[in-house]
C-alpha cells in the first residue's frame, strides 16, 4: 500500500523543500499524508477544472508545480478560486502537493536541467548558485567517536573541499570527550541529527549547526550552457521552438551574432 507520504518523500529526495525560495510554499498543502493513494493527477496549476478532473478520474492526489496557496488563508468562504479549490479538495478527500522552486533549483534533475537537456546544452552550470551547506559540530564520548563518525557519513556528511568522507576531531581534556565537525547539504539536516543520536545509542547529543555562506554549485536559480556548435539566431529560434514543442515564442531584437552560450530559467527569472 502506497501512502501519500511515501510518494512525497520520494519527490522530496529529488527536490528537497529546503531548496525552495523564501516566498514559496512547496510541499503538501491540503490532505492527509497517511492516506492511501488511489490515483495521481499532475498539473501546472491546481485550478477548479483540475480538481473536477481529479474527482472524475478518482484521483485523490494532485501534484502541481505552482502552490495553490502561497500565503495563509484567513477564511474559506469560496469567494475566490483559491478558496473554492481548497474547499472542493477537502470535501472530496483530495490532497494537493506542490513541487515548485525547489524543483527549479535542483541542478541534475530539475526544471532548468530538463530545458537544457532538450536544447542539447553541454558544460551546464547553475546561473545563480545558493548557499546550501552547513557544518555540524558535536561533543561525543571518545569511545563512541568512530561509531558517530560512521553514522554521520552514512547519513550524507561530507567534507567541504571534495565531498569525501572526512571529519575533524579534537580531544577535550575533561570527561574524555571528542569534538567532531562535518559538513553537509542543508537538505540532509534532519538525517544528520538522527544519525548523531543513533551513533550515541539514543543519548541526547550536544551539538551546534551553523550555515556556510559559500555558494553550492549544485543548487540555485537558472542555468547556463553551451551549444554543440554556434548557431545563427534565426536557426536557434527555430531549434528552440522545436525543442520546446511550441508554435510561437517571443523574443527581443536580434543582434546579428551567432548563438553559442545560452542562459535559461524555467520561471520568471527574478533573482
Amino acid at each position: 500500500m502506497t501512502r501519500i507520504r511515501d510518494l512525497t518523500a520520494y519527490l522530496e529526495s529529488i527536490a528537497p523543500p529546503v531548496y525552495q525560495e523564501s516566498y514559496d510554499n512547496a510541499g503538501l498543502i491540503v490532505g492527509d499524508p497517511e492516506a492511501e493513494i488511489k490515483g495521481v493527477l499532475c498539473c501546472l496549476d491546481s485550478t477548479e477544472a483540475v480538481v473536477a478532473e481529479a474527482i472524475e478520474k478518482q484521483c485523490n492526489l494532485i501534484i502541481a508545480h505552482h502552490p495553490i496557496v502561497f500565503r495563509g488563508l484567513k477564511r474559506l468562504t469560496g469567494r475566490n478560486y483559491v478558496e473554492r479549490v481548497v474547499i472542493q479538495a477537502i470535501r472530496h478527500s483530495i490532497a494537493i502537493y506542490a513541487i515548485h522552486t525547489n524543483l527549479d533549483n535542483v541542478y541534475h534533475r530539475g526544471v532548468n536541467a530538463k530545458i537544457a537537456e532538450r536544447l542539447g546544452l553541454a558544460e551546464t552550470r547553475i546561473l545563480a548558485p545558493k548557499a546550501n551547506r552547513k557544518k555540524l559540530s558535536a561533543m561525543v564520548p571518545a569511545a563512541r567517536s568512530e561509531a558517530v563518525r560512521e553514522a554521520l557519513f552514512s547519513a550524507g556528511a561530507e567534507s567541504v573541499e571534495s565531498g569525501e568522507q572526512a571529519s575533524y576531531a579534537s580531544p577535550k581534556r575533561s570527561n574524555a570527550q571528542v569534538k567532531l565537525e562535518v559538513y553537509f547539504s542543508s537538505a540532509r539536516e534532519r538525517q544528520l541529527v538522527a544519525a548523531l543520536q543513533d551513533g550515541l545509542d539514543g543519548q541526547p547529543p550536544a551539538y551546534e549547526i551553523v550555515s556556510i555562506e559559500n555558494p553550492d554549485a549544485n543548487v540555485g536559480s537558472g542555468m547556463a550552457g553551451r551549444l554543440p556548435e554556434p548557431m545563427e539566431e534565426q536557426a536557434f529560434l527555430k531549434h528552440l521552438k522545436s525543442a520546446m514543442k511550441t508554435g510561437c515564442i517571443r523574443h527581443t531584437r536580434l543582434l546579428g551574432q551567432p548563438v553559442e552560450t545560452v542562459a535559461l530559467c524555467g520561471g520568471a527569472g527574478g533573482f
